[in-house]
């Protein structure tokens, strides 16, 4: 189980790679593929062998589920109480991100898979056609803001690293990690920051075509003033995740 782990921790990786080389891609205009996980697993699955190193990248990630799903369960007993039940709850919803990921990868080998876009901006006018739903849509965007907020302070304040066995790294490894990682969570958390900014305006407009998830995020930002330079900077933050990641693989703590 270990092993697997630190194997989906290589997985997760190739998937935030993908998405940063879809980004730069999106930046200056020279691609028409969707800039989410289910783009980054399409274009994976369209390379020599693609599928079958698509199906490797599913099983890391129901690893990574099954991992997270334990420790929400009976993990995190280093912790004190109160810290101990946040962490569960993270863990909780961590397994969720990796299980709808896994799925994702699943259905696109299997030749079923959907745009993720598409997806969300369905799921947005549905949730918007009902009693109140432009202000749950709105209410959701401050919440995925605010996660994204806390995910650039959490790599800002390099929290990142008291998960990480940093006694086995030498001083050169524990400066790369400590650089990919701030790197990373930052370009991370300011994408999804922009997703929530999309949801609320949705909201407001009464546009669901304007939520549409991380693509529409990464498209938004290629579309501003020095977009292509900015859209560059976060498509090397999310590059700069995938190396984090499989420096995860080898000192995470599992």
């Amino acid at each position: 189980m270990q092993a697997l782990t630190r194997f989906g921790f290589i997985a997760y990786g190739v998937m935030h790679g993908l998405v940063g080389w879809l980004a730069l891609q999106i930046a200056w205009g020279r691609s028409g593929n969707e800039g989410s996980q289910s783009g980054a697993f399409s274009t994976l699955a369209a390379q020599p062998l693609g599928r079958v190193m698509l199906l490797a990248v599913a099983i890391g990630l129901i690893a990574l589920t099954i991992w997270q799903a334990i420790a929400a369960a009976v993990g995190h007993t280093d912790e004190e109480a109160r810290r101990r039940t946040v962490e569960r709850i993270m863990s909780a919803a961590r397994a969720v991100v990796y299980a709808a990921l896994a799925w994702t990868a699943f259905r696109i080998v299997a030749g079923s898979g959907t745009s993720s876009a598409q997806k969300q901006e369905t799921a947005t006018a549905t949730l918007m056609s009902s009693p109140g739903g432009r202000w749950m849509v709105g209410l959701a965007g401050l919440v995925v803001i605010g996660f994204g907020v806390g995910m650039a302070v959490f790599g800002l304040l390099a929290k990142f690293e008291r998960k990480l066995e940093r006694r086995r790294m030498s001083a050169t490894t524990e400066r790369t990690v400590h650089t990919l990682g701030t790197v990373g969570y930052t370009a991370k958390g300011a994408a999804f920051a922009i997703v929530g900014v999309l949801l609320v305006l949705a909201a407001v407009h009464h546009d669901p075509s304007r939520s549409r998830g991380l693509d529409a995020a990464l498209r938004t930002l290629a579309a501003q003033p020095f977009g292509p330079w900015l859209l560059s900077v976060v498509a090397v933050g999310f590059l700069a995740f995938g190396a984090f990641c499989v420096f995860q693989a080898r000192y995470r703590k599992v």
